[in-house]
């Protein structure tokens, strides 16, 4: 998945990023409140980690606007605040589950699968496109019976553009789905990832098109 981690605590934002992207998810972190309501209003994630008491906006205050735009996207609530009434004000805000500081990272998995089953249960947890069959819960693609091994970063390219598809994607926003918002990439560092992916679909009828200056869309040509 794509997860955001929203959180101000530099040093537990990096610790929960390393944890997840061990775990193969494609990680953005972003630190100010005000930064983050930009980010979800026009990139977006599969899941939010989100700390209540930030700079600039409020956790609750992005959570706020991010329903308010009919966003469904899974939140979990970071807060030192334990307080029933301070866990009820998150939920009802629209928060999907809440964590309460200190935690363990093994519980902060264990409640993102929870929420990833949940969305894949609501959204198909395979998708269809060609010849190819996408799971994204097993992030596993196969053509028939044969599963491709693919490796992770390339996955996650096939990833972004699938969620794309019929749209071109540009190179910024694959380097942003790979290595994470912020991330010190030259765009052309996407490149060796895109050819290495277009070499292992076209057998399978799936083209991945170059938009010269603009970027990459997924196609199915056979």
């Amino acid at each position: 998945m794509r997860i955001a981690i929203i959180e101000d605590n530099k040093a537990l934002a990096n610790a929960i990023a390393y944890r997840l992207r061990d775990r193969g998810h494609a990680v953005d972190i972003l630190h100010d409140g005000d930064d983050a309501d930009v980010f979800l209003s026009q990139d977006g994630a599969d899941l939010v980690v989100l700390d209540i008491n930030l700079p600039g906006q409020s956790g609750l205050e992005i959570l706020r606007s991010l329903r308010a735009r009919a966003d469904s996207t899974p939140v979990i609530l970071l807060t030192a605040r334990s307080e029933t009434k301070d866990r009820v004000q998150g939920l009802d805000t629209g928060a999907d589950d809440y964590l309460v500081k200190p935690f363990e990272m093994d519980e902060l998995e264990a409640r993102i699968r929870a929420l990833s089953r949940r969305k894949d249960l609501e959204i198909g947890v395979s998708e269809t496109f060609g010849a190819l069959e996408f799971n994204r819960t097993t992030r596993q693609v196969r053509a028939g019976s044969e599963r491709l091994e693919i490796p992770r970063r390339e996955l996650a390219v096939l990833e972004c553009l699938l969620e794309r598809r019929g749209r071109i994607v540009s190179k910024s926003q694959l380097i942003n789905h790979v290595y994470g918002v912020g991330a010190d990439m030259d765009d052309t560092a996407i490149e060796p990832h895109v050819s290495r992916l277009r070499r292992r679909l076209v057998e399978h009828g799936i083209s991945i098109k170059t938009a010269r200056g603009l970027g990459y869309m997924i196609e199915v040509t056979g």
